[in-house]
């Protein structure tokens, strides 16, 4: 048994740089710091913040003593960060800067006079915030989306975490819908990185393991790519959750991990297979 472990799981810059920014604070004991939202989707060092201090809210009007605000890897919608703002309350900006990047670029967008359409999914944070830059016009699609009657001035954003062939084939879509159409590729280069990476080793090994939160959207993308390419594939955020029956057999592992994933979770999963009965080679030697 061989494990191949991605040299690009987890952290990618712009969550080491919030992780580093929160227990930076947490080191300095400061009181009344909270998060808006999970700082990043991992539940892991989610609770090692809560343990030093950090909580993390979604309504920051119902709690009291609230001094310090940090502002999610994703991004929040515009009003809200005026609303804080206007209350006092200081602001710790902790937007991944590619994130920051999509918010200007469909800020752009709706001041030229483009209808703008984020490519993502709707419901996830970092979505929220770009539509609130994107003016009331705007249009939120995912791959399965059936194009709506479209302006015929037509701008394009994408959700940092979304594969660029989800991308491709969108604006071969829009491309029969308008007459002037401007394409902003906002898609994080660490997650088209790890994306391309991950597909490699997919196609070498005979199980794959996808270690991040069960809600981290660019996570997600990972264990579908491989289910994609038709290896069994396990999406798991920590080691204990492996099973020996899922590499009883297996001659080659393979091992990813998303942006929000710490090291030691990543060194845990080796660790568990290793138990079974691995030998490490290859990929990343964290």
């Amino acid at each position: 048994m061989e494990i191949i472990v991605a040299k690009t799981a987890g952290f990618c810059f712009g969550v080491k740089r919030a992780i580093d920014i929160a227990f930076k604070l947490a080191n300095e004991k400061r009181e009344g710091i909270y998060t808006l939202g999970p700082i990043i989707h991992n539940p892991q060092v989610v609770d090692e913040l809560k343990r030093r201090g950090i909580i993390p809210i979604e309504d920051f009007q119902n709690i009291k003593g609230i001094k310090s605000l940090i502002v999610r890897t994703h991004g929040i919608p515009l009003r809200l960060s005026e609303k804080i703002e206007a209350s006092g309350c200081e602001i710790i900006d902790a937007t991944c800067p590619f994130v920051k990047k999509a918010q200007y670029y469909a800020k752009l967008l709706k001041e030229e006079g483009y209808q703008v359409i984020i490519l993502g999914e709707k419901n996830h944070p970092e979505v929220q915030s770009l539509l609130s830059y994107a003016g009331d016009n705007a249009v939120v699609i995912n791959a399965n989306t059936v194009l709506p009657r479209l302006k015929k001035k037509i701008g394009v954003v994408v959700q940092t975490t979304q594969p660029i062939e989800v991308l491709k084939r969108v604006i071969s879509d829009i491309v029969s819908h308008g007459k002037e159409i401007k394409v902003y590729n906002t898609i994080c280069s660490s997650t088209a990185q790890r994306l391309k990476e991950t597909g490699r080793i997919a196609k070498k090994v005979n199980v794959m393991f996808v270690v991040g939160g069960k809600n981290s959207a660019n996570t997600t993308q990972l264990a579908l790519l491989c289910k994609s390419l038709g290896v069994p594939t396990y999406h798991i955020e920590i080691a204990s959750e492996i099973v020996t029956e899922w590499v009883k057999g297996a001659e080659y592992i393979g091992i990813t991990a998303g942006a929000s994933t710490p090291d030691w979770i990543i060194k845990d999963v080796e660790k568990r297979i290793r138990n079974i009965g691995g030998l490490q080679v290859g990929g990343n030697s964290k």
